[in-house]
């Protein structure tokens, strides 16, 4: 049996994760965008041997999620800091974050807040409609085939069962 790559599947979903193969990349990701930008910090904050820290931060700079930046010359020094790809991480961050509150948070609640600065509140993320800014779920939701779908490797069950739907009228 061949092994397919994630990279090579028609979803969206199964190429993003390829990239996040592991829970480090996104802990990487979180202390980046929270302002823990060089190597011995995130190191040191997240508990991770150097040499997996220098091989996810590799992968995130090829990928243009984030870029290395030299901050001192001497001796020579260098942080990370996000690209734009990498800053439109936050809100998939941000949905991770508030399940992980809702199912795992315990008994003494979550562990972080977030300050929606432009309105001084603090709040929760919600996915909503882009149009009509109703909460998007399961239940109210549907997915239709896009233009790069396919059948194919990770994709032999839905791909046929979105092929098959049309928009609700």
């Amino acid at each position: 049996m061949t092994r397919t790559s994630l990279a090579d599947v028609a979803c969206s979903i199964a190429r993003a994760t390829d990239l996040f193969a592991d829970a480090w990349t996104a802990l990487i990701m979180r202390d980046v965008l929270m302002g823990v930008t060089r190597f011995d910090d995130l190191a040191r904050d997240l508990g991770i041997s150097r040499k997996v820290l220098a091989a996810r931060l590799s992968r995130l700079v090829e990928e243009d999620v984030l870029t290395r930046e030299r901050y001192q010359d001497r001796p020579p020094r260098e942080h990370y800091l996000a690209t734009p790809k990498g800053e439109e991480l936050y809100p998939v961050l941000l949905a991770l974050m508030r399940w992980g509150d809702r199912w795992h948070s315990g008994e003494s609640g979550p562990p972080l807040r977030i300050r929606h600065l432009e309105c001084g509140h603090d709040t929760e993320p919600v996915m909503a409609c882009a149009h009509c800014g109703h909460a998007l779920t399961v239940d109210n939701t549907t997915q239709l085939p896009g233009p790069g779908g396919r059948v194919g490797p990770g994709t032999q069950v839905i791909g046929p069962l979105l092929a098959a739907r049309q928009p609700p009228e």
